[in-house]
């Protein structure tokens, strides 16, 4: 048999999505890297609780379900919910979309290209 060496370790990342302070917080290796204010669900929508993984990315999506909002630097993770930039800034930290975790678009590039690079080693918790 051949002896392979491992390539470089991966970055391991955790977006945590807390639904109580609408806050997500990304951490790389085990360091908090960055503390966002987002909205999730409103009454009647809610964002489902549990552990995902990225399925899909798409740097430019428009909701076809929801009259075409724009949906920048979307994460999709769980039966089309994602998480994605908005416009509506003033209604973050608290809870807004129709299910999707929104948040300020810069922080979506952010969030989207750090996910990008390392997709197969993220982990989405939603609680």
């Amino acid at each position: 048999s051949v002896f392979i060496p491992a390539g470089p370790a991966q970055a391991q990342v955790v977006v945590h999505i807390s639904k109580a302070s609408q806050r997500m917080s990304v951490s790389v290796d085990g360091a908090q890297r960055y503390v966002w204010r987002i909205s999730t669900g409103r009454a009647g929508f809610g964002t489902p609780s549990g552990v995902f993984r990225p399925q899909m990315l798409a740097r430019s999506w428009f909701s076809r379900k929801y009259y075409n909002s724009p949906m920048p630097y979307s994460i999709f993770y769980h039966k089309g919910y994602a998480i994605h930039g908005t416009n509506y800034l003033s209604r973050l930290g608290g809870p807004a979309s129709h299910g999707c975790v929104r948040l300020h678009p810069a922080n979506a590039a952010v969030l989207f290209s750090l996910v990008q690079r390392y997709r197969s080693a993220t982990r989405i918790i939603v609680s």
